[in-house]
């Protein structure tokens, strides 16, 4: 659902909200629903349509557009050839036959082979060019990889209005069209910068420069709450790509007959007395996208498990191949855990993470139940950590 609403003058958010979806892609959790935006901008002589919805809700779309009695769009904006931007083009092609979609070479392809959109269809465009709606001008910048390797961003020139499609949003479903709970916006910001766009942290510093230079009031993305502080969403991704870590460490394990989780609680404890903050996961019961988040800053992560036929636990496969996915900045890594009659395990876990640029700090991998040589282990493991955040200039002493 959702209805049209004015951001400025002649331009409307026409998209839907969805309050129920719980699941993205079959794979990231959504806690709090989503949203799929789309923006029409009316020139004094052309009318555009900024990305469509996600074909669940191509319904909820034509009815904003009919409601502002929409007789004619020109353009399409497809700033991203992902069905849940682009899935509603289609509907919108037989609604509007004279409409032609504006996009990338790139997602021109893309599109042509994801929605069977026919060739003669399309405009295509450069980097910074621009297209004239008569008292509106918009102009196109190349984004890729934030997150599909045709993305671009379309900047509404007289109305300093950015709108980004994936780049900066988060899975928020809200009746509010603007952001007016910060903390609230930047947990689902951080979740969606965390599940989705961490792998592409290299690409994305570069196209935030290509916008460094551009007055921006708005930023309106293609998810979530519309920024009109933009600086807000941009110092959070300023942060978040930036090659800074913190004093923390994200422990992700499993048990299966308590061996493990003696092991996580005694050498949790060990951190905390020696200052450092803890992010322990039960990956038995866990949010994946609160691990993911929690990958975002620490500068440690030390994977714990028990032996399951030689090698980890199922779930900490799932957990490893996740975190090598998102390739967060992370400096330091071990492992610990235990085995009943042999164990890969530490081999296998460490062939896993190739996208990890991490110094991998001794393991302690024990048999059986922990035993007083053990915990020692541990004990020197998490000094090696807090060394190596002194050495990091990221410890800092609460005395």
């Amino acid at each position: 659902m959702s209805v049209p609403r004015e951001l400025k003058s002649n331009i409307y958010s026409v998209g839907a909200i969805d309050w129920d979806r719980r699941l993205f892609d079959e794979l990231i959790p959504l806690p709090d629903g989503t949203s799929y935006n789309a923006y029409l901008v009316k020139g004094r002589e052309k009318t555009a349509l900024i990305d469509t919805v996600d074909p669940t809700m191509t319904e909820v779309l034509t009815k904003n557009l009919n409601q502002l009695e929409v007789k004619d769009i020109n353009y399409v904006i497809a700033n991203h050839a992902e069905q849940d931007h682009a899935g509603s083009l289609p509907q919108i092609l037989d609604m509007y036959p004279n409409v032609k979609v504006v996009c990338t070479q790139k997602c021109k392809g893309m599109l042509m082979d994801l929605l069977l959109i026919p060739e003669g269809k399309f405009i295509t465009v450069e980097d910074r060019e621009t297209l004239s709606l008569g008292d509106k001008t918009l102009e196109f910048i190349h984004a890729p990889w934030v997150h599909w390797p045709e993305t671009m961003l379309t900047y509404l020139r007289e109305e300093k209005v950015l709108f980004t499609c994936d780049f900066l949003g988060s899975h928020l479903a809200t009746s509010n069209l603007f952001v007016t709970d910060e903390a609230t916006v930047y947990e689902a910001a951080k979740r969606y910068y965390a599940e989705i766009m961490m792998p592409f942290r290299a690409t994305i510093k570069k196209n935030l420069e290509k916008i460094r230079d551009l007055e921006i009031d708005i930023i309106a993305p293609s998810h979530g709450l519309i920024y009109d502080r933009p600086e807000f969403i941009l110092s959070a991704y300023r942060d978040w790509i930036s090659d800074e870590v913190k004093n923390e460490v994200v422990i992700p394990y499993v048990s299966m007959h308590e061996s493990t989780k003696k092991m996580v609680d005694y050498f949790v404890e060990a951190l905390i007395q020696r200052g450092i903050t803890v992010k322990q996961f039960n990956l038995s019961k866990t949010d994946i996208g609160k691990l993911a988040m929690a990958l975002v800053d620490a500068a440690t992560i030390v994977i714990a498990s028990p032996t399951v036929l030689v090698g980890p636990h199922p779930s900490v496969v799932y957990a490893v191949y996740l975190a090598n996915a998102l390739r967060p900045k992370l400096k330091l890594a071990s492992i610990i855990g235990s085995y009943g009659w042999g164990s890969r395990m530490v081999e296998q876990i460490k062939g896993m993470v190739p996208n990890l640029k991490v110094e991998l700090l001794e393991p302690v991998v024990v048999k059986g139940f922990p035993k007083e040589e053990d915990f020692k282990a541990l004990d020197r493991l998490a000094d090696g950590i807090l060394n190596k955040h002194k050495e990091y200039n990221i410890f800092k002493s609460e005395g």
